[in-house]
């Protein structure tokens, strides 16, 4: 029996909803053994980028053109880290639920990028699904929803960062492998943190939970987050994969619930309801032409 190449993309994004959503969790384990944000980052990407070109030479996997290695160079060396440094800037000019909203803007604005420059049709479920989950979303992450005109346009900095990365990724996994091209985003990412880390301060992790935290992010919330993401991509496009990927708050604010107590209200259900919905209709609609002519299977 033959499976939906839409299928397999929903499960992979929802994998790796599922696997950026624990980070948030993994990430307090962290920062109470003592790490900071910097250093954090860069165990990230140097443990998570580590290991995926350890697998690309075991298994003798081809690299990126090198016209693509480039591109996505820029992606995890640029991209990765204005994205990340806008994000964290923000939260210091106004409240983590404003920011996380604003940043949840990029599916909105993937696809109408895709619209405008990539030539994709923005047909009625798509559009629907769009704005359905950015409406569960705002439910889900819930109030406290202030900040100033500069943290305002640092999320919105961070959303449209991350939309380009998403719009540039789309165009060079039709002719890339998804494992290949985020071994090469990681590498690229953990260098630029690295000389972050040299020309700063950095505090790294104090006790064996901390390390424990660390390398769940770098295997859990990257390597199966990205991996996963990109396939997704390849197999669904950029826009659709970016919607499908707001589940991510969803299982957020589920497993804070779940592992750290934290009260779930009527609001963050019926927002995860929504999303979860939009998700299914998503899943289940039919490729669009573009998608179809674009997409190549993935390994």
């Amino acid at each position: 029996m033959t499976v939906n190449p839409r299928w397999i993309g929903a499960g992979l994004v929802a994998l790796s909803a599922l696997s950026f959503g624990a980070m948030a969790i993994f990430a307090r384990f962290a920062f109470a053994g003592g790490v900071d944000v910097t250093a954090l980052l860069f165990l990230r990407f140097l443990i998570a980028g580590a290991l995926m070109a350890g697998v690309m030479i075991a298994s003798r996997r081809p690299w990126p053109t090198r016209r693509n290695t480039l591109t996505l160079a820029l992606m995890g060396g640029v991209g990765y880290v204005a994205q990340a440094l806008c994000f964290f800037l923000a939260l210091k000019h106004a409240s983590a639920g404003l920011v996380a909203l604003l940043l949840y803007l990029y599916p909105f604005l993937v696809t109408l990028l895709g619209v405008v420059f990539a030539g994709e049709r923005l047909t009625l479920l798509r559009a629907l699904a769009v704005l359905s989950a950015l409406l569960g979303t705002a439910l889900t992450i819930g109030a406290g929803l202030a900040g100033s005109p500069l943290g305002i346009g640092l999320g919105v900095a961070a959303a449209m960062i991350y939309s380009i990365y998403i719009i540039v990724g789309n165009r060079v996994l039709k002719e890339e492998d998804p494992l290949a091209a985020a071994t090469v985003v990681m590498l690229a990412a953990a260098g630029v943190f690295g000389l972050l880390v040299l020309g700063g301060t950095p505090h790294f992790p104090q006790s064996a939970t901390a390390w424990a935290a660390v390398l769940a992010i770098a295997l859990v919330s990257t390597v199966v987050a990205m991996v996963g993401f990109f396939a997704g991509i390849k197999r669904l496009g950029a826009a659709d994969a970016a919607t499908l990927s707001t589940l991510e708050p969803v299982v957020t604010f589920a497993l804070a619930a779940i592992f750290l107590d934290e009260p779930v209200t009527a609001s963050q259900m019926a927002g995860g309801a929504i999303v979860l919905g939009a998700v299914i209709a998503l899943a289940r609609g039919q490729a669009a032409p573009d998608q179809d002519k674009g997409s190549t299977s993935s390994r």
